[in-house]
């Protein structure tokens, strides 16, 4: 498999951090590519966030990972924190950035050890509802 995209060595060692977190809030890491570098690295870090005012975060015309750690209310009463994968290509980004994007996504994705991952086209779709709906299925 080739690789597009490096990851920042600095980033890597931030979303391992970020994986063992104790905060009992949604936070997330919002990462971009360097075109210049071809190098994954950090765009943005929010703590205690909501779902829906992190999709006000997100460009509208640029992808962007996220990594979002998000506090999942189950219906028997439990509490977990799952850590999740999104992948946000929007139509209105440059076929160019999309390549470059979904290139090095699964390398990206190895690289934490994910294995809830999603991908959305139009921020307005990322919700907690959405999110939820998408957890479920881990149940």
């Amino acid at each position: 498999m080739t690789t597009v995209c490096t990851t920042c060595p600095d980033l890597k060692a931030m979303m391992k951090k970020f994986r063992f977190r104790k905060d009992k809030n949604i936070a997330a890491i919002i990462m971009k590519i360097d075109r210049e570098k071809l190098e994954v690295q950090l765009d943005e870090v929010h703590e205690d966030i909501s779902i829906e005012d992190l999709e006000d975060e997100l460009p509208t015309a640029e992808p962007r990972y996220l990594l979002i750690s998000y506090v999942y209310n189950h219906d028997d009463g439990r509490v977990s924190y799952p850590l999740c994968f999104v992948y946000y290509s929007p139509s209105a980004a440059k076929s160019e950035q999309n390549m470059l994007y979904a290139g090095s996504k699964t390398e990206l994705i190895q690289a934490t050890g994910l294995t809830k991952t999603f991908e959305i086209r139009d921020s307005s779709e990322l919700t907690a509802e959405w999110l939820e709906s998408k957890l479920a299925f881990f149940r």
